[in-house]
């Protein structure tokens, strides 16, 4: 089995010792100041830095942290099949929360270490952080672990471990609980036909909480997507009975020759396709250096990319990815010319790729990674061998089949010259919607015309709009203030409703249209920003344009776009110290906690939006770096959700009266 640790290093000399220097007196602290001396110096020895600090390992201690673990020591178990080492992977979750993964590969070695002879190398492995077999290409020549953290970091952060190791005929074990071996070891005599690594663990609550467990169907998931990943490993899946579901089996061997191409036909079984074939291909030996594997299908539905790189997934794309872009890109242009159709002088990569399943695997020699999760690659030479792999194979593909290449081509060029069509569109409307709407105290529109990242502030009053227009960022963020309270939308007519001059400029500025003609593709910002008074009145206003946005335009509120700013009401200043508290008990903890040093706590209340300097205002509430937002959004039954719209905001007072006589009992403190 594969590790991640540098076991067959040639000892080097070692350096003559320097010659102690005379310590130095303690020094006295500045006035006023704390002490701060070499005892302050904290050395965290072993496997103490990750259980301090597990997030800079793993990314967390949340559920996706906890699978990452699993994916680590499944990794090295790949690392070893890739290499041809290993034929067979076992898998097995139990319900007391272990995972078993057992490789016939190698196994570990467990003679003395040479640079640490006191120790065996498997402990070496499983103790030390930066030291493992993948540094250099002498054991793996290509491998998804090369941070050398691997199982170590799984050993840090679990409370049992045991792992036994089952090499030249005999057997070894040895046990371990959060990164500190538990016993030594142990020889349990000789097996004949047996060999590999076994590495059980059960992730430490005191890290990851008592709660949180592994889910059956993703550890199910992510099994089955290795097998997918190698064709040459078996993988046999077994979890206990009471695991077991409807998605997850309770045992299931996995045994993918078709690779890729059968994981793709898998995700989009039963979707109705553009083009018949699947364009699928490798290049290269599997699991050597510059191997890439790839499957792309076209398809009506949502598209998808996912890419791996020496079977580790890397969700967030990358370099390797930058390559299948523009592969595919450069393909269809080239065929493109070659038919000679001009039209297609308009298509980028995401047109090709809209509505394309795709994915790609590439083996490489030590890849950099973006972080130790591994989330994302960044070695710049997978760039250019999926881009030679890929981009030979999709030529000879599209000429070999000129009705499917023609029929792929004709409908990319669709979908980008619609594209085209919409933006040009949305220029248009913003510049028509500016025109009319720009007046005093009406809409102060942003200067760059696409949606993405443009925001719309909604404020109340010509006085707060002028704040807000001196705080905002002119280049993506636009303001319109409203006088007043809002209309009623819930117990208005449909006459008054469309008579009212803030909701028409409001529907104008947004360009989306209401209801059932409501379009997502022209909807002009990309964030629609309600910001009121942090007060009674506020909230009210708060209340009836939410009200509206819910009843008028709904796709917008499940698009995501609908938010809420979060002013402050106080600012309270010590000195240079300077806080914002959203209101009184905000305020009281504040001074109580934070301010107890000497000098007096000025506490300023910000009457309104208004009122606030547009500074002040920027930094709390306006600058995307420093402000709080509240995503307005609909998790309940939409039923129940209506019903209660209807009961709050409707025409019908005595629903209003008996609510409020029901909540009565809750309200604590009210702000006459």
């Amino acid at each position: 089995m594969s590790e991640d640790n540098d076991l067959f290093g040639t000892p080097q000399p070692v350096p003559p010792r320097p010659q102690p220097r005379p310590t130095p007196a303690p020094q006295k602290p500045a006035a006023g100041g704390e002490s701060y001396s070499a005892a302050d110096i904290e050395v965290l020895e072993g496997l103490e830095p990750v259980r301090r600090r597990p997030g800079m390992y793993i990314g967390g201690t949340d559920v996706n942290a906890l699978h990452h673990l699993f994916a680590e020591v499944i990794d090295n178990s790949m690392d070893e099949a890739i290499g041809s080492y290993a034929t067979r992977i076992e898998v097995h979750l139990g319900a007391d929360g272990y995972v078993t993964v057992i490789d016939n590969g190698r196994g570990i070695p467990v003679e003395s270490h040479p640079k640490m002879p006191h120790l065996s190398a498997l402990e070496v492995i499983m103790t030390t952080l930066h030291a493992g077999g993948k540094f250099d290409s002498k054991a793996y020549e290509t491998s998804g672990g090369l941070h050398g953290v691997g199982v170590s970091v799984v050993n840090a952060l679990s409370d049992d471990l045991v792992i036994e190791v089952a090499r030249e005929q005999t057997l070894y074990r040895q046990t371990y609980s959060r990164g500190k071996p538990t016993s030594a070891l142990e020889n349990l005599g000789r097996v004949n036909n047996r060999r590999g690594t076994s590495t059980r663990f059960h992730p430490d609550p005191e890290i990851f909480g008592p709660a949180l467990k592994f889910v059956p169907d993703r550890i199910f998931r992510m099994t089955r997507a290795k097998a997918y990943l190698f064709g040459g490993v078996e993988i046999r899946w077994s979890c206990d009975e009471s695991l077991a579901s409807g998605d997850v089996p309770a045992k299931a061997n996995f045994h993918f020759p078709g690779g890729l191409r059968d994981f793709l036909e898998r995700r989009i079984e039963g979707k109705t396709r553009i083009i018949d074939d699947v364009f699928s291909g490798k290049a290269g030996k599997p699991g050597s250096h510059g191997a890439v594997e790839w499957a792309f299908a076209w398809y009506l539905g949502d598209s998808f990319t996912s890419s791996y790189c020496n079977t580790v997934t890397t969700p967030d794309g990358g370099t390797h990815e930058a390559g299948l872009r523009t592969a595919l890109l450069r393909g269809l242009k080239n065929y493109a010319d070659l038919v000679g159709n001009k039209r297609a002088s308009v298509i980028t990569s995401e047109d090709v790729l809209g509505h394309c399943g795709a994915m790609l695997s590439v083996f490489i020699r030590e890849p950099e990674f973006v972080g130790q999760t591994k989330d994302k690659l960044a070695s710049g030479e997978a760039t250019r061998i999926v881009d030679n792999a890929i981009r030979d194979a999709f030529d000879h593909w599209l000429t070999a089949s000129p009705a499917q290449a023609n029929k792929l081509l004709d409908w990319t060029i669709e979908r980008a010259e619609e594209r085209v069509r919409r933006r040009k569109e949305k220029e248009v409307d913003r510049k028509t919607a500016t025109r009319k709407l720009r007046l005093p105290g009406k809409l102060a529109d942003c200067s760059q015309s696409a949606a993405q990242g443009a925001e719309l502030f909604i404020v109340e009053g010509d006085s707060a709009g002028g704040s807000a227009k001196q705080a905002r960022d002119r280049a993506s963020q636009a303001v319109l203030p409203l006088r007043g309270k809002v209309l009623n939308v819930a117990g208005a007519s449909r006459d008054k409703l469309k008579a009212n001059q803030q909701i028409a400029d409001l529907v104008q500025a947004l360009g989306c249209g209401t209801r059932d003609k409501y379009r997502e593709d022209d909807l002009r910002y990309d964030k629609i920003i309600i910001m009121t008074d942090a007060d009674v009145d506020g909230a009210h206003i708060a209340s009836l344009l939410m009200t509206f946005f819910y009843q008028e335009l709904p796709g917008l509120i499940e698009g995501g776009h609908l938010y809420l700013a979060l002013p402050p009401l106080y600012r309270i200043s010590q000195g240079a110290k300077t806080l914002y508290a959203m209101d009184d008990a905000h305020k009281d903890r504040l001074v109580e906690t934070e301010f107890t040093g000497r000098g007096k706590v000025e506490i300023t209340r910000f009457k309104g939006l208004g009122e606030m300097p547009h500074a002040h205002l920027k930094e709390t509430t306006m600058n995307p770096k420093t402000r709080t937002l509240l995503q307005v959004r609909i998790e309940a039954d939409r039923a129940d959700t209506a019903q209660t719209v209807d009961r709050l905001m409707g025409n019908k007072p005595e629903a209003r009266f008996e609510f409020i006589s029901e909540h009565a009992a809750f309200v604590t403190d009210v702000d006459v």
